[in-house]
């Protein structure tokens, strides 16, 4: 059962953390003049979308 979430955290491993994903987002974020949170959220609605779509 999937409960009402409000809040997240994400956890950037190590071996992803040379690919700078958090700076690369926050400059896309400021030249959208969006918020990183609208970013990441937009991101996860994406590739939901996209992988159930696959499984359709």
């Amino acid at each position: 059962m999937v409960e009402n979430f409000t809040r997240i955290s994400i956890y950037v491993p190590q071996k992803n953390q040379k690919d700078n994903p958090l700076k690369r987002l926050h400059a896309l974020a400021l030249k959208q003049d969006r918020t990183l949170n609208y970013m990441v959220i937009q991101a996860i609605l994406d590739y939901v979308n996209r992988e159930e779509k696959k499984r359709k």
